[in-house]
């Protein structure tokens, strides 16, 4: 089993960019989590995901900032608010059944995450980056987008970024 989900939630430089793997821990996607955590590079150094000092998300998350650490501040964000907010974000797909509890001890998930170096509302960046993950989970239960979705959204790409003409 293995559910890949995507979410883009908030605006300006709060917002958060979540890319989720969830998985068979004995599978690919253990294969990659665990290569994840073994493989730090400059400006990127994944880590177990904790809903506190000393408590690990379950199930456990390794979080992979996708963004290079550019600063305190930015380092601050990322590893502050942005890891609650993916931990928020677990918690609540556990409670709302998006994750399946009884299965819980056989899974892994990985959270690529994007925190803007320009980000300056801690509140901000932590509610994102939680609804984000949530959502992204349950695009990945769900399959989502469908084909036809992704057919007419590829037919007019945009992002925030950028708008085709």
């Amino acid at each position: 089993m293995m559910q890949i989900g995507e979410a883009f939630i908030g605006s300006g430089p709060n917002a958060a960019h979540i890319n989720t793997v969830l998985g068979d821990r004995s599978g690919p996607v253990g294969v990659a989590w665990a290569t994840a955590l073994a493989t730090p590079s400059t400006g990127h150094a994944a880590f177990l995901a904790v809903a506190q000092p000393g408590v690990a998300v379950v199930p456990p998350t390794v979080f992979v900032n996708k963004a290079a650490i550019e600063g305190e501040r930015h380092g601050t964000m990322t590893w502050g608010p942005a890891q609650a907010g993916v931990a928020n974000g677990v918690a609540r797909a556990l409670e709302d059944g998006v994750i399946d509890a009884s299965h819980v001890t056989n899974l892994i998930l990985i959270a690529a995450v994007w925190v803007n170096p320009a980000a300056d509302d801690t509140e901000a960046v932590f509610e994102n980056n939680a609804e984000a993950t949530l959502f992204a989970l349950r695009a990945g239960r769900d399959g989502l987008p469908t084909l036809a979705e992704a057919l007419a959204a590829g037919n007019d790409p945009w992002n925030p970024f950028f708008r085709a003409p």
